[in-house]
């Protein structure tokens, strides 16, 4: 069977090997955060695990369905592993929230979008307040509009000088457990809706001609991944199964305040001499 997942990690865990030729794995833990960093360092490597050679961080963090908004640590914590993919330049970063926000586990990309906030138009007019340009894009889905996620960006890429992109968006994950509590930061870019059997123009380096840095966050599982962990080879019904996606109940409170940490995170990760109580404040 077809495992689906968007997390790196778990292509790790089903390979299930101790050591990949050409990948580098490293953990550590962090205030109670688990970070797990996977370099794919081959071709022959990115195909055995099925994901585009780069780096791949994820962590793993208390639910996102237990509080309004994660304590600072945790918020500090994604924001360094967000900066450390990010080119080291001053120049204009645009932030893409990918996903419909009419559906409530795709909406993650729309909403972080509307937590954050925009400095592109003030970090030349007001160079005291020490911001880093950012720009922020919703492209919303082909469906909704007839336009390529992937046209659009790289036209807004354009317009906007970007020297990098940062795009937010829903994943799919083969494990119940980390649905709502795990963030995934790669250097790879990302290919919209991969997860969930509709898959769209990738949005990458290639593509779009910048550095493209792509933040998740799982939110469905595969109904069929889920029957066969239960019932193993006697499942019933494996074609309707394949079709159908599993979210938690709690879906609409953990989109709500993961896309505010992720708004928050990233807005660490730009302006750095601000704290994470006044980057709140002014997100508001």
């Amino acid at each position: 069977m077809t495992v689906r997942t968007d997390l790196a990690l778990e292509c790790r865990e089903l390979v299930g090997e101790s050591e990949i030729e050409g990948v580098i794995e490293k953990k550590e833990e962090k205030q109670n955060v688990k970070i797990t960093r996977i370099e794919i360092k081959t071709e022959k490597a990115a195909l055995r695990l099925n994901k585009e050679m780069g780096n791949y961080i994820t962590l793993e963090l208390s639910p996102f369905s237990k509080s309004v908004c994660q304590n600072e640590k945790e918020i500090e914590i994604i924001a360094r592993e967000i900066k450390s993919l990010i080119p080291n330049s001053d120049g204009t970063v645009l932030l893409v929230g990918l996903g419909n926000d009419n559906i409530t586990p795709d909406a993650i990309g729309p909403k972080t979008i509307e937590a954050s906030f925009a400095t592109r138009h003030i970090s030349e007019s007001m160079p005291e307040l020490n911001f880093r340009s950012v720009a922020l894009f919703s492209p919303r889905v082909l469906g909704q509009t007839g336009i390529e996620s992937s046209e659009s960006v790289k036209a807004m890429v354009e317009k906007t000088n970007a020297e990098c992109v940062i795009v937010i968006d829903a994943l799919a994950s083969k494990s119940i457990n980390r649905l709502g509590c795990t963030v995934q930061i790669c250097d790879t870019g990302i290919s919209p809706g991969s997860g969930v059997n509709n898959k769209r123009k990738s949005l990458n380096q290639k593509s779009l001609g910048v550095p493209v840095i792509a933040i998740g966050i799982p939110t469905v599982v595969d109904a069929l991944t889920i029957a066969y962990e239960a019932g193993g080879e006697t499942v019933q019904n494996k074609n309707e199964l394949s079709e159908m996606f599993v979210t938690p109940r709690e879906i609409d409170v953990i989109i709500e305040n993961a896309s505010k940490v992720l708004a928050l995170s990233i807005a660490k990760a730009m302006h750095q001499s601000y704290s994470v109580e006044d980057l709140y404040f002014l997100s508001l």
